[in-house]
């Protein structure tokens, strides 16, 4: 089967995520490209890659390369626009990633209805408050590369414990530098709140503060002396090592977080994680078994700080954490993406 995969957004390639850190949604497109090509099929792939390479066993090009006149599916991500990329495909899958609200903007609903492809969700809370109107839709829960799926254990430190938060700013990370400073370091005086954040990092070096980050980069900078770190995110090997020094992952979550690409990253390496009830979160962990779902500030507050005290109960629940995401491989999604789309 010929298949034709397209993105329109920033430039990357199959080999970046080894290299610099990059998005869970754009991490997944790479690798799916390279499973279906390793399950036999023929795949082209057109993104803002800077040149034309072979990588994987799958040909990427530049937006602007040759197109083919034909493809047997087209996987277009997260932008209905681009399902008309190839004129002549005989299957249509646009895999998105945001809420379900936003197929339902007019502009988007006609190219649906005019182009009828399988909607590719990745969890099933994006369909909430979403109606397909007649079209296919499909859940194909996110994988996850090997460096995070290799099963050993970090040598033990005697360096304080760490919880590390990679949430995007805007995501609760101001409720949580608060509930930090306030509730969890108190409880748990020797720890660290690592902040993985591309955007801080800039500004922890000087670099200047994002527009409405202002508030936020004051309160942490303030939080300094109660273990507040901001470093910056890394390629997979280097996060994957991160996890796994890590005592717990704090996820504030959000509603309109669909994927939670990094919960699942750290669990699969072992890392218990303390979250709120938010979006596709919940669903990433098992609930008082790989992580601790919190139902309110006094919980979270209190289970990260066993997490950070507490060395046995974090193994424990690392060690499931570990368990629930083995198998979970590119390839293996790459053949049930097959069966949902036959």
């Amino acid at each position: 089967m010929h298949i034709t995969l397209v993105d329109d957004s920033i430039p990357f390639d199959g080999y970046t995520a080894s290299s610099r850190p990059l998005g869970g949604a754009e991490k997944g497109f790479a690798a799916l490209a390279g499973a279906l090509a390793r399950r036999g099929h023929t795949v082209s792939v057109f993104n803002r890659c800077r040149w034309s390479m072979f990588i994987e066993g799958a040909q990427w090009e530049t937006f602007e390369g040759k197109k083919p006149l034909l493809t047997d599916m087209l996987i277009a991500l997260r932008k209905p626009e681009l399902l008309g990329f190839v004129r002549q495909a005989k299957r249509r899958v646009l895999w998105h990633t945001g809420p379900g609200r936003m197929l339902a903007k007019k502009a988007t609903r006609e190219i649906l209805a005019d182009l009828k492809p399988t909607i590719l969700l990745c969890s099933a809370v994006q369909a909430e408050g979403w109606r397909a109107d007649g079209l296919k839709v499909a859940l194909l829960p996110p994988a996850l590369k090997s460096d995070y799926l290799a099963n050993f254990d970090e040598a033990a430190s005697d360096q304080p414990p760490y919880a590390m938060v990679t949430t995007h700013p805007a995501h609760g990370l101001s409720w949580l530098v608060n509930l930090w400073v306030n509730h969890i370091h108190p409880a748990a005086p020797d720890a660290e709140l690592r902040i993985y954040s591309m955007s801080l990092a800039k500004m922890a070096e000087g670099g200047g503060v994002e527009p409405g980050l202002e508030d936020l980069a004051e309160k942490i900078l303030a939080a300094r002396g109660d273990g507040v770190i901001v470093t910056r995110p890394q390629g997979d090997a280097m996060m994957a090592a991160a996890y796994r020094q890590a005592a717990v992952h704090l996820y504030p979550g959000h509603p309109d977080d669909g994927t939670a690409f990094t919960l699942m990253e750290s669990q699969a390496c072992g890392v218990p994680a303390v979250l709120r009830p938010l979006g596709a979160a919940p669903d990433r962990v098992a609930n008082g078994s790989s992580a601790y779902v919190a139902p309110d500030d006094d919980a979270f507050a209190n289970l990260t700080a066993l997490l950070l005290n507490n060395a046995e109960t974090r193994a424990n629940l690392g060690a499931e954490a570990r368990a629930l995401y083995q198998g979970r491989t590119w390839d293996a999604a790459a053949e049930k993406l097959e069966g949902l789309l036959a």
